[in-house]
């Protein structure tokens, strides 16, 4: 069964948004690489010291077939740095796994499908 890893900005760090609305959305896309015959993960980061260890962590957890990193992540100029650190940490913790980017949150099975 391939894998995927899902990487996005943790909602209940993002001011002004409903987070446990956009987390129950991330899970119903979970659901969804199920229905596909794709098991994944989903690790969600905050741009502050604990980004580096969270992913790592959820990098060695397995060999991933696919890291797709959330548009949350790369959209926002101002998270350009934890961008950066994200692309070189996969690189580096799951070189034989292809990454993808997704446009929303409700891509991101389309988004690994490319590279599956």
């Amino acid at each position: 069964m391939p894998s995927v890893l899902v990487v996005g900005y943790d909602p209940h760090a993002i001011p002004g948004v409903d987070g446990q609305a956009l987390l129950a959305a991330l899970d119903m896309e979970l659901a969804r690489f199920g229905e596909h015959g794709i098991a994944a993960a989903m690790a969600l980061v905050v741009f502050d010291g604990t980004a580096e260890s969270t992913l790592v962590a959820s990098l060695t957890e397995r060999p991933w077939d696919v890291v797709v990193v959330g548009g949350g992540i790369r959209k926002a100029e101002q998270l350009l740095p934890l961008f950066e650190q994200i692309v070189n940490l996969i690189r580096r913790h799951a070189p034989q796994a292809a990454i993808a980017f997704n446009t929303s949150g409700g891509d991101s099975v389309e988004a690994a499908q490319r590279w599956l």
